[in-house]
């Protein structure tokens, strides 16, 4: 299935997922207007909180926008300096948190491998409004199937590349993160590797995203559970100054 995202498909599904955001923005904006137009206060300040709410609003859709419109992610060029292969003996794992866009471009790109996806979306642990809203309009692979997040139903060493694509940040404690990777580590094949693709909690981010940056992890927690998991090896490559790309061999 050839998979052909709509123009602005990434900002549109960031405005709908984190719509709650913008309510509240919106509403807190007109109280601004409103209170600035009863009530006689410095202008310099009425424009710095304006100034603020707007870019508070804007810039994680324009960043956003860039990310997942312009930059290419959905045509998986970062990808290819990893020198992945394909063919029948290959198995490769796609994990996801209740939204997947990839799936069916990862069997695009290597059609000769199996791929299995799994789904560790767990509505009480994780809880986040965006993600609900957002399995509710999430493309369905066929045979997904729904695990936990500290059990992957697989043989020890039996894939070859793991895919964990701007999903793991929704595991929300080090301890629980620390576990599924433990899974995915014990799945692996010593010559396989983790592909992860994360937003961090960074200075980009914090510029793109302001307070909703902390939604993310840093790479220091990042590697921290990876190490704490057993894998050996933890390289990151920069797509955008907003996301890194993650290869980590057990």
């Amino acid at each position: 299935m050839e998979v052909k995202r709509k123009p602005f498909q990434g900002v549109l599904n960031i405005l709908s997922f984190n719509r709650h955001f913008y309510v509240f923005g919106l509403v807190a904006l007109t109280l601004i207007l409103t209170s600035h137009i009863l009530f006689n206060w410095s202008n310099v300040l009425y424009s710095i909180i304006l100034l603020s709410f707007i870019y508070g609003l804007t810039m994680p859709l324009i960043v956003s926008a860039y990310v997942y419109d312009f930059s290419g992610y959905y045509n998986f060029n970062w990808l290819k300096n990893l020198n992945l292969t394909d063919s029948k003996d290959t198995q490769i794992l796609n994990i996801n948190a209740g939204f997947d866009e990839t799936s069916f471009i990862i069997k695009n790109l290597f059609p000769e491998s199996d791929l299995k996806v799994f789904d560790f979306y767990n509505s009480k642990q994780h809880t986040e409004p965006a993600i609900i809203r957002a399995r509710k309009v999430s493309l369905v692979y066929p045979n997904t199937q729904q695990i936990i997040s500290n059990a992957i139903p697989l043989k020890d060493n039996s894939v070859d590349y793991i895919f964990l694509l701007s999903a793991v940040h929704e595991i929300r404690t080090q301890e629980e993160k620390v576990q599924f990777l433990k899974e995915c580590h014990r799945v692996c094949k010593s010559t396989g590797s983790v592909i992860m693709v994360e937003h961090l909690r960074d200075f980009p981010n914090f510029v793109a995203f302001s307070i909703g940056f902390t939604h993310f992890f840093s790479k220091k927690t990042w590697k921290k559970a990876f190490k704490e998991a057993g894998f050996s090896s933890f390289n990151e490559t920069k797509f955008t100054p907003f996301m890194s790309v993650f290869n980590s061999c057990p």
